[in-house]
């Protein structure tokens, strides 16, 4: 059909040139334009041969008296006096009025009156504050809606049809406009449909500007709506809305019209005759006035409006007229029988289209004024919204796309007042089309998404759709089923990427980017505190304090929310077991402990997802509860005012009848009780609802059960309910309705479980028309995140996936990055409200794009990666993300890590990746352990990954890649490999990776130790000897990594501190050879120790007892790293001497010193720390004194290095008595007593160590070690003076160190060659005065003792064994001369102290007679020189006793050393 789309024309048609300007007041002006007007149309009839001769006529008159009011208008209207406004408009319209209501003037005359009265209304000569405007105004209308004039050819007829159009729409447009009144107004609009349904037999151009006036018309009364006042007869002159109005609305109209002009209405039209019976239905004068269309309501409002309402100046009722008249147009298609293919989509599509036009301008002009004017609403809200319904299930896109931008109209300005209507139309509408499973076209599913879209754009539709449908429970999961929606219809599913993904995935975006915009409005932080029911209270009788108010909606929101999810539970568990799913909502407290009928009732009346045939059977039982369960979920339903037929249907939705008649017979029972109780009006009591209820299921099963052959007639079904109601019969017409009702429509007894979206059936949307009176109010969300956690937590797993795969199938850089902000923003929400799962899933999702993690089959992945701007993206927001917000990331950092190793394998990392930030200087000036780091693997190892690491300059690598081809000489890259190598080192640049670990103090707690956990993870387990190079490059850097991010939470070091330690020790633990990885873990290991120590004096043991790994080293790698390792521990003893404080500490320490000893190259450095401890005193402390001793001992032992170092050692051991002295002297003044004590025995006990250690070294093979061990044991022995040591511990030391050395000293010189010990008589000499020096240094205590005798004894035995000593073969000389010197000197001393005295006592003086016993072994000589008083007889006899010499002498001296070792024994003990 070839449409004329001259909008251009239409254009210069309706909008002549708007002369308003003020020069026009001048009188004269108006007046010329005027006469040049009546000169026009006088003209025009001249023409006529009818009025162009002398007018011969039977009167007197000389001329037609339309001619003569013409000439009569033109003598007047020069001779005015008065201003134009003073002058009634009436005098000079009349005669033109005149000539459009005679019927006698023919089409072009009529056409040139109406153009010249089209010219003086838009001269704006007549406005409100003109004389008589009003009867003026009236009196052009009445005129131009009853124009008539002879058709003389349809072009003229045409053009006179457009000119009334013209007339129509300016008189609307003019200033005065405001004194029709409302009846005018209708008529207005009347004439114009008029014109528009007899233009369907005429022309194109008129059918489309007849449309077109009327769309302009409709806009131009409902464009006074807002003006209007909040009452029921408001009217658009009230005294305010004059003000405004003489502005004049003209301006605002041209540019409306035009704008409405370039939508798809005015193309669209078809120019097929609209039927006849659907113009007698809707045209007529009088027809827009005479419909006195009970509007449903209640009360007052359902009265027609009266007629003196209707003379008034126009306001809200013809609005309500129009509006009216508009819906009607819609009706009418139904009543025609619009099946969805029943006619030709053109005609299906003509009027509803344009009735839809002209209500989309009326809401989107009448705006949120609706809401004010309650039968405008209620209009609204039933008859528009029904019909929306229908059309929105309709085949043709325009008219679905027309519907969806009347909703969201509806859903800006009212949604307020349509909460369940919206409902509806999302679960029946959207919900329904956007899928094709449901039967629904291509074109269906892209209109129903690009509806669905622009919802989403605006910022709270999804709040509002979960506030108020997902958080109550009697209504459904609208915002989970649109997300659901969105995440499907995003989701390519073995097809390529069509724009429905793209349009499902932008629908998807623009909800998570609103999300992202609240977050920085606020309310997001308040930690949500999880829903707890403490006691049943009824859940369906939660009621809001205040639903305007965040503070009291929110919570009521989530708690209603947490009671919905709780009865979808528990209806799966009342599915399984009817029992145990009441038995669980009680344990949930929805329930009471102990069950009422009424919360049973209310749980099988709200709860979705019930099995109704488990409610039927259990509403039909016979038991007492069970009965009052059905009343009481009878009395929940709302039958006021609904026929019969239609409460049955809702009634028998809930749940599927039982089949056995007595279960029926109840279940009928408490629906006729419940509906008598609310609409008693035909029925006389409940046994006639009950009777005709059981009619009405008979007559459904007669009619629509196909095993019925012989169907009931009309006749049939009333007579089978005669004389029913209390013996009287029901009105015919009323039964007649039920039968038909019936008949059509099918009422299910077994309601479909679950299926899809619900149709809307007219019993349904009478029910919902109830419910919405009752419903809980539309809560309106502000921009502020309330429910956000909740809502994302719902959708984020679809999105994640759905988002992804449009991503991995996109091939567009515009969807790449719509993808990219998706992702971002889903992060963005993810950690705002602690959703770290969500943020996992996420990175694991980005990961898989960054191909980092594909096995690489790609000969150069790198250049690879530098073509793929997919990778390249999503490896930027892979990173973005991990610096962002890592404080949400968990297990996301495994596979943040694969990413970053996988760079690092192909030395596409940054050099400092691996270093920690706060210590560049240490850094560079360790690489000198062994070998340097970074090149622990050479490239010869990895020919398929190409360079070592850290290449540094774009070139080098490049030659690097080329040169592991083949032996083919090396050619340049190309400029497109060189522009991809650029493309990935920027991107790698972009991603900041190294602060992901140096910025790492800033994570939070769970996911720093998650990071470190990852790193430990992709390091690997440490096997024993056969990992490849690759695996153990993987595991150097990993470790690295670990050991910056632990140097730089040095704070948070407890956290980590596990771990790290026992990564560490299993790498030392299995490596057998020295390998860069133990290398690394070793002196990183000692480098967090260095580094912590004196900040984290609380884990200091733990630092020191992780060095103890050291000493586990296999030998083989000890020895590798032995030098490094001490220097290192050297530098850690120094820099941190002060902050080791403990004996475990310190024992660790001096173990690494003591091992090193015997290492040639390390015991310089061992020896360097161990002086730097021992030398001036103060460093040395009761914790670490006897193992520093024993570590001195150890090098002077040892025979590695110089003697020389040896005897130092020595020194630092004898050098040590000083403090023990200083300790004791520091204890006297400071402390308590019992400590004092306590300090006393600690101290003597190291004094004892120190000598027993000097000890050992006194038997070195090493003459000067040896003989230096003697001096510095004299000195430790002779200088504990200041020392407080008890008298067994110098016992304990005679028998465990004096006599020891002595004795073992004397085996030595006996039984070792010369060649090994050499010189032993100078250290036998040594040993000798030393005992010497020792004993009369503590003779006077050591006298006092009881067991001195033995004491005495052992020195005296020990003199004699050394007197009688063979040195190779032969006794020394100077033993000879020294024993008995040293012997005299102590028996001189002895003597003049009184300790050695004759006396006489019965039973003889032991230690005088044993005394000389064993002198006179040794040197006979010495009684007479030491006590020459003595009697000599006495000396003879002692003499004659000791005949038999050596035995005897040898016998006595096993004696005493028997008895000595024995009291020995017992001191020790």
């Amino acid at each position: 059909m070839g449409r004329l789309k001259l909008q251009a024309g239409i254009n210069a048609i309706e909008e002549e040139p708007e002369e308003s300007d003020p020069s026009y007041s001048n009188k004269t002006t108006l007046a010329c334009m005027i006469n040049s007007e009546i000169g026009a149309v006088l003209a025009v009839m001249r023409r006529n041969v009818r009025w162009g001769g002398r007018y011969m006529s039977g009167d007197d008159q000389l001329e037609h008296s339309l001619i003569q009011s013409l000439k009569a208008l033109r003598r007047q209207i020069f001779s005015w006096q008065h201003q134009w406004h003073a002058i009634n408009p009436a005098l000079y319209l009349q005669p033109f009025l005149d000539v459009i209501r005679s019927d006698e003037t023919g089409a072009p005359i009529t056409g040139v009156a109406l153009s010249s009265v089209y010219k003086i209304l838009t001269l704006d000569v007549i406005d409100q504050n003109t004389v008589n405007v009003e009867d003026a105004m009236h009196l052009v209308v009445d005129s131009i809606t009853s124009c008539r004039f002879e058709v003389t050819d349809p072009a003229s007829e045409e053009v006179v049809l457009m000119k009334i159009l013209q007339v129509l729409l300016a008189c609307m447009k003019s200033k005065a406009s405001v004194m029709l009144s409302n009846q005018h107004v209708c008529t207005v609009v009347n004439t114009c449909f008029r014109i528009v349904h007899q233009a369907g037999s005429k022309g194109e151009l008129l059918q489309r500007i007849a449309r077109h006036t009327m769309h302009e018309l409709v806009r131009c009364i409902f464009s006074h709506l807002q003006d209007v006042d909040n009452t029921e007869h408001a009217l658009v002159n009230g005294s305010s809305a004059l003000k405004q109005e003489t502005g004049g609305p003209n301006n605002e109209y041209a540019f409306g019209s035009r704008q409405l002009e370039n939508g798809s209405m005015n193309s669209e039209y078809d120019n097929l005759p609209l039927s006849t019976n659907f113009a007698s239905a809707t045209v007529g004068t009088a027809n827009v006035m005479d419909e006195n269309i009970a509007i449903p309501g209640s009360g007052k409002e359902t009265i027609p409006y009266d007629v003196h309402l209707m003379t008034e100046p126009y306001g809200v009722p013809c609005m309500v007229e129009i509006f009216h008249f508009l819906c009607s147009l819609l009706n009418v298609v139904e009543h025609m029988g619009m099946g969805p293919r029943s006619n030709t989509i053109a005609f299906d599509e003509d009027v509803p289209l344009f009735a839809l036009t002209m209500i989309n301008s009326a809401v989107e002009l009448g705006g949120p004024s609706t809401c004010h004017h309650p039968r405008l609403l209620s209009l609204i809200q039933d008859e528009l919204f029904r019909n929306l319904m229908q059309f929105g299930l309709s085949m043709s896109p325009l008219i679905l796309s027309m519907v969806c931008s009347i909703v969201l109209n509806l859903y800006h300005h009212l949604r307020t007042e349509l909460k369940l209507q919206l409902e509806a139309f999302f679960s029946c509408v959207i919900l329904r089309l956007a899928q094709s499973r449901y039967g629904s076209s291509y074109q269906q599913q892209e209109v129903a998404m690009e509806a669905l879209v622009d919802f989403c754009r605006q910022k709270t539709f999804m709040v509002d759709m979960y506030a108020n449908f997902d958080c109550d429970i009697t209504c459904s999961n609208v915002f989970e089923d649109l997300a659901n929606l969105l995440s499907k219809n995003a989701f390519p599913v073995n097809c390529p990427l069509s724009s429905m993904h793209i349009l499902a995935l932008d629908g998807l975006i623009a909800v998570i980017q609103g999300m992202a915009e609240r977050i920085g409005n606020g309310s997001v932080s308040s930690e949500h505190s999880p829903v707890n029911l403490e006691e049943y209270t009824p859940f369906w009788m939660v009621k809001c304090e205040n639903y305007s108010d965040p503070n009291h909606w929110v919570p009521f929101v989530r708690r209603r929310k947490y009671i919905k999810r709780r009865l979808m539970i528990g209806a799966d568990h009342f599915n399984r077991d009817p029992k145990k799913g009441l038995e669980f909502l009680q344990g949930t407290h929805l329930l009471p402990d102990k069950l009422d009928p009424q919360s049973v009732a209310c749980f099988f009346r709200y709860t979705a997802g019930l099995d109704k045939n488990l409610v039927g059977d259990f509403l039909g039982n016979h038991d007492e509860f069970c009965v009052q369960v059905l009343h009481e979920f009878a009395g929940t339903f709302d039958f006021q005012d609904m026929n019969l037929d239609t409460a049955l249907r809702l009634f028998l939705e809930t749940f599927r009848l039982p089949g056995e008649s007595q279960k029926i017979q109840r279940v009928l029972e408490a629906f006729s009780e419940r509906y008598y109780e609310q609409s008693p009006h035909i029925l006389a009591n409940k046994d006639a609802a009950l009777l005709l209820s059981y009619s009405l299921i008979m007559l459904n099963t007669d009619q629509h059960n196909v095993q019925v052959k012989k169907k009931m007639t009309e006749e049939d079904f009333i007579r089978n309910n005669r004389h029913i109601n209390g013996g009287n019969d029901l009105p015919r017409e009323f039964l007649t309705e039920l039968y038909h009702s019936i008949c059509k429509n099918e009422i299910r007894t077994t309601p479909e479980q679950g299926v899809g979206f619900p149709e809307m059936t007219p019993s349904r949307w009478i029910d919902l028309l109830h419910k919405s009176k009752k419903t809980a109010p539309f809560i309106v969300s502000d921009s502020r995140a309330y429910l956000d956690h909740d809502m994302f937590a719902i959708m984020s797993g679809p999105t994640i996936a759905a988002i992804s795969v449009v991503f991995d199938h996109a091939e567009h850089e515009e969807v790449y990055q719509t993808c990219i902000d998706g992702f971002l923003a889903v992060a963005k929400i993810s950690a705002c409200h602690h959703l770290e799962d969500v943020l996992d899933d996420l990175v694991v999702s980005l990961c898989k794009f960054t191909t980092l993690l594909n096995p690489s089959s790609v000969e150069e992945p790198v250049l690879a990666f530098g073509d793929d701007t997919k990778a390249r993206m999503a490896t930027v927001t892979v990173f973005t993300i991990a610096n962002r917000y890592g404080d949400y990331i968990r297990t996301g950092w495994r596979n943040i890590l694969d990413c970053i190793l996988r760079l690092h394998k192909l030395g596409l990392l940054p050099a400092r990746v691996a270093s920690d930030a706060a210590d560049e200087s240490e850094l560079s000036a360790e690489t000198g352990h062994g070998k340097p780091f970074t090149n622990s693997l050479s490239s010869a190892h990895m020919p398929s990954i190409g360079t070592p690491r850290r290449s540094s300059g774009l070139m080098g690598r490049f030659s690097q890649l080329l040169s592991l081809e083949t032996e083919e000489p090396r050619s340049q890259p190309t400029e497109q490999q060189l522009a991809a190598h650029q493309r990935t080192l920027q991107t790698i640049q972009k991603c900041h990776i190294d602060s992901i670990f140096t910025e790492s103090k800033f994570l939070q707690a769970e996911s720093l130790l998650q990071l470190a956990r990852a790193l430990i993870w992709a390091a690997g387990r440490p096997q024993k000897g056969n990992s490849t190079p690759e695996d153990e490059d993987t595991a150097v850097f990993c470790l690295e990594l670990l050991i910056a991010i632990t140097l730089n939470n040095r704070d948070r070091i407890e956290l980590l501190w596990q771990g790290v330690y026992e990564h560490i020790s299993n790498i030392v633990q299995s490596t057998v050879m020295p390998c860069a990885l133990v290398e690394k873990a070793v002196f990183g290991l000692l480098r967090i120790c260095q580094r912590l120590l004196p900040y984290k004096e609380n884990i200091a043991d733990e630092l020191l007892r992780s060095l103890q790994l050291v000493l586990k080293l296999d030998a083989r790698v000890a020895d590798a790293y032995c030098e490094q390792i001490t220097q290192e521990v050297s530098r850690l003893v120094k820099a941190n001497a002060s902050h080791i404080r403990s004996q475990l500490g310190w024992r660790t320490i001096t173990s690494l010193l003591s091992i090193t000893a015997r290492h040639l190259e390390a015991s310089e450095a061992g020896f360097d720390a161990l002086l730097f401890i021992m030398s001036d005193g103060t460093r040395l402390l009761p914790a670490n004194y006897v193992l520093c001793v024993d570590a001195a001992r150890q090098f002077s032992e040892s025979r590695v290095g110089q003697a020389d170092r040896s005897v130092r050692a020595l020194d630092l051991m004898a050098g040590s008595v000083s403090c023990l002295a200083r300790w004791t002297s520091q204890a006297k003044e400071a402390m308590e007593e019992d400590e004092v004590t306590k300090l006393y025995q600690d101290i003597g006990e190291m004094w004892l160590r120190l000598v027993q250690g000097l000890r050992k070294v006194c038997l070195d093979q090493r003459e000067e070690v040896r003989n230096h061990a003697l001096l510095a044991l004299q000195r430790c022995l002779t200088g504990a003076d200041e020392i407080y040591l008890p008298h067994s511990l110098w016992l304990q030391c005679f028998d465990a160190v004096i006599f020891t050395v002595l004795d073992d000293l004397l085996e030595i010189a006996q039984g070792h060659s010369q060649k090994d010990y050499r010189n032993m008589e100078g250290t036998l000499i040594l040993a000798m005065k030393l005992l010497s020096k020792v004993f009369l240094q503590l003779l006077q205590d050591l006298a006092q003792l009881t067991t001195f005798c033995k004491l005495w004894l052992g020195v005296l035995s020990r003199m004699e064994k050394y007197m009688k000593v063979k040195v190779r073969g032969k006794r020394s000389e100077k033993l000879q001369e020294l024993v008995p010197e040293l012997l005299k000197n102590i028996l001189l001393v002895m003597k003049t102290r009184g300790i050695l005295v004759q006396r006489s006592a019965l039973g003889g003086d032991s230690l005088w007679e044993l005394t000389w016993l064993h002198v006179n072994n040794i040197a006979p000589s010495l009684q007479p020189e030491v006590f020459p008083e003595q009697d000599l007889e006495h000396l003879q006899h002692k003499q004659v006793e000791s005949v038999g010499g050596l035995v005897t002498d040898e016998k006595g001296s096993v004696l005493s050393n028997q008895t000595v070792s024995r009291e020995d024994a017992g001191i020790v003990g």
